[in-house]
């Protein structure tokens, strides 16, 4: 367990509690997250999970922007559900992304988990993106991701990392819980 491992779990663990309560100070905390998990992967030979990392913090930009301006004339963006159009979006994007992610993989590094590195990657940034728009089901894809990168990170001797992931998972029961909490209040009565 390095310093980088331990950083990267305080700042994770903080970061994904306070997107479950919907705080937009998730966002820089993240930033530092995924400066942490950047030099930590990359170590580990994890090179999508690294990468992914760099795009986090472009997309941590963006969420911060439409969490706090996002929404109709540039107020607080609510949550709500995602559409037919952006699931087959998603869905599409989600199987071309995965493939191409674990082509360059195999074809370009030494990675011992190409297909493991690129779907939880592909899952990660679809996460993202629902998280960003404050999407509730964005809670399911990062439990799925969650669900792979436990025993991918305890395969690659990052315990602690492991560890944050089941915690992580607790958290996106909470998260979609108090976010499904949200859109009924919103439902007129």
């Amino acid at each position: 367990m390095s310093p980088i491992e331990v950083a990267g779990f305080v700042t994770g663990a903080l970061c994904v509690w306070l997107v479950a309560r919907q705080n937009p100070w998730n966002w820089p905390i993240g930033i530092a997250n995924n400066i942490a998990f950047l030099v930590l992967f990359w170590g580990s030979g994890l090179y999508a999970d690294s990468g992914l990392q760099i795009v986090y913090m472009a997309l941590a930009l963006y969420g911060w922007w439409a969490w706090v301006r996002g929404g109709v004339q540039h107020s607080a963006l609510h949550v709500s559900r995602t559409t037919t159009p952006q699931w087959v979006w998603l869905a599409v994007a989600g199987v071309l992304g995965t493939g191409l992610l674990h082509w360059v993989l195999v074809t370009f590094t030494e990675s011992t988990v190409p297909f493991w590195d690129a779907i939880t990657t592909v899952l990660s940034l679809l996460a993202t993106w629902g998280q960003a728009r404050k999407k509730v089901e964005c809670w399911w894809l990062w439990i799925a991701a969650d669900v792979i990168y436990v025993p991918l990170y305890a395969y690659k001797e990052l315990y602690l990392t492991a560890v944050l992931y089941v915690g992580f998972m607790v958290l996106c029961v909470l998260g979609l819980r108090n976010w499904t909490k949200d859109i009924k209040k919103e439902v007129p009565a």
